[in-house]
């Protein structure tokens, strides 16, 4: 075989965000799986409404509209992007629609429109601390440039607070995985949220609780050098990938063959009580702390990147290896781990340089059922070199 035609390793893409890298290797999307039959019509309910503001704000200040309060998303408006938008709803310039997803209990949450209706929050309830002055207004420098919302007169506040605005209420009786779909379909703003994004907005508190636990321990920081608070929440993707693997295994996976729905099942279940008990979720944690603990000691700042042998440098992480490598290593005492730490790496090494059909199962199509299955299958078999 000449040079040419022997397999390159597929190269390494890192995911970028506003231009700066985000320290995670690309993922190529699947294709979806195809369905039996497509969604019930019946199934998807969306209820147009008309809030004023002021309702909308009340809503807020009593807990009955969330903004989902740890998203960060790197994406905060600049005080002239703040400012620019409460201009425009005192000129009476209609607002794009909203997106709430509604809950069991009548909770709703901001879906799409979370940076609008979060800037609208904040100036006209954030107060001295949290509110800002308006800077940079294009059309009422005269009237209201460095104002504050309590400095405005009693005219242009009620202007605020009587803008109508419409939003798409999504009802408690869509399935899950309809709603899902209606939010990824209507998701293209400006920057498109992400599945993780959107995965958070949708879900409840407890499963943001416990992904927010699982990503600030100092395991997972120091496993991942201090992915935690990361700007995409690839963070809370990556602890969630782990949960789903953990509590429902391979055999879960090949049931959802594609690893949205996979994710989406694991919050509802993180979200259900019933489902997974807080023991559960205690020794959820506890195995993620665990692997993360471990990886660290088998494979140190190189954990969950690829490592061929004639790599020198350090690769993004990638999630296919996260999956496998995080639960392989969670089922291992720490003491056998570091006896046979050089024979693991030696091995999990020269798997990366010479077996291609693993690198592909990392690389590309990575929800593919038989690329999951193969990768966790020769991970384990790595995990045992040395014995």
């Amino acid at each position: 075989m000449t040079t040419s035609d022997t397999p390159q390793p597929p190269k390494i893409t890192e995911e970028h965000f506003l231009d700066t890298g985000t320290g995670v290797e690309a993922e190529t999307e699947d294709a979806p799986p195809e369905i039996d039959r497509p969604w019930n019509p019946e199934q998807i309910r969306v209820n147009t409404k008309q809030f004023s503001l002021r309702n909308a704000l009340d809503m807020i200040e009593d807990g009955s509209l969330e903004l989902a309060p740890d998203f960060q998303r790197g994406r905060v408006w600049k005080p002239r992007q703040k400012s620019r938008l409460i201009e425009s709803v005192l000129l009476q310039i209609p607002l794009p629609a909203f997106y709430f997803a509604e809950d069991t209990d009548g909770l709703m949450r901001v879906v799409d429109g979370l940076q609008r209706l979060s800037t609208i929050h904040d100036f006209v309830c954030g107060g001295e601390e949290r509110g800002f002055a308006l800077k940079g207004l294009e059309y009422l420098q005269s009237a209201v440039e460095g104002k504050r919302f309590e400095d405005l007169p009693a005219p242009w506040k009620r202007r605020i607070y009587n803008t109508q605005i419409v939003t798409n209420v999504i009802d408690p009786t869509t399935p899950p995985d309809v709603m899902y779909d209606i939010f990824k379909r209507i998701n293209t703003g400006g920057t498109p949220l992400n599945a993780q994004e959107i995965r958070h907005c949708m879900s409840k508190e407890r499963s943001r609780t416990v992904l927010r636990e699982m990503t600030s321990t100092a395991e997972f920081n120091a496993a991942t050098s201090n992915m935690g608070g990361h700007i995409r929440m690839n963070d809370r993707e990556m602890a969630l990938r782990f949960a789903a693997f953990w509590l429902m295994g391979t055999e879960g996976y090949a049931k959802y063959a594609a690893m949205d729905p996979f994710l989406q099942r694991t919050t509802t279940m993180l979200d259900t009580a019933k489902e997974v008990t807080d023991t559960d979720v205690a020794n959820l944690v506890a195995a993620f702390r665990k692997a993360m603990l471990n990886a660290r000691l088998v494979f140190g700042d190189q954990a969950f990147r690829k490592w061929p042998l004639d790599s020198s440098g350090r690769n993004p992480i990638n999630r296919a290896l996260f999956e496998a490598w995080s639960i392989t290593l969670a089922k291992y005492e720490t003491e056998d781990l570091e006896r046979r730490r050089e024979a693991i790496v030696d091995d999990a090494r020269l798997l990366m340089t010479n077996d291609y059909r693993y690198l592909e199962a990392i690389t590309s199509s990575t929800g593919d059922v038989r690329r999951v299955m193969l990768r966790f299958d020769v991970t384990a078999q790595v995990a045992e070199a040395g014995r």
